[in-house]
């Protein structure tokens, strides 16, 4: 086994945002159509997807407002920073977001970019947008699951703070 060979899950960019933003409830692994240039940008870290989303264009799920900056090597050959790239997943699953989708309310949102066994791939998530109070809400579960969680670890390595 070589062991230079690289993790099998490599991340280029992430959309935390989205997190805060809307209530995931369902994840789904996309491969996404690149030309080169785009490839080596990515394999760089020069990717955002910030103000991406996705949504359906005959028949197919299209990935709009992704971010990959221009390759520095590049020349004439080199990509549009901003085009709509095709996603690339069964005919079933396109059946279930777009059934999904459909019903209101429900957006697709890439979560994340990563590289996978040297495969360009998008985490895409089914999401409802949540309001500010829900999003105040979720902080606050957040935080207070986190301070139970330290005191639990306190308490199993036997250190309670006293008060």
């Amino acid at each position: 086994m070589n062991a230079s060979r690289q993790p099998s899950r490599q991340l280029i960019a992430s959309n935390k945002k989205a997190r805060h933003d809307y209530t995931i409830l369902k994840t789904y692994e996309a491969g996404i159509v690149l030309v080169g240039t785009e490839v080596k940008s990515l394999r760089e870290g020069r990717a955002s997807l910030v103000n991406a989303f996705a949504q359906e264009r005959n028949g197919e799920i299209m990935l709009y407002g992704l971010h990959i900056a221009e390759y520095g090597f590049g020349s004439w050959t080199n990509h549009q920073p901003r085009r709509t790239r095709k996603l690339l997943l069964h005919r079933v699953e396109i059946e279930r977001i777009l059934a999904k989708t459909r019903e209101g309310g429900i957006t697709l949102v890439p979560l994340s970019m990563y590289f996978e066994n040297g495969w360009a791939k998008v985490e895409l998530a089914l999401a409802r947008g949540r309001r500010s109070y829900d999003k105040r809400q979720a902080l606050a579960e957040r935080d207070a699951n986190r301070e139970i969680a330290r005191e639990m670890g306190r308490h199993l390595k036997g250190r309670t703070r006293r008060s």
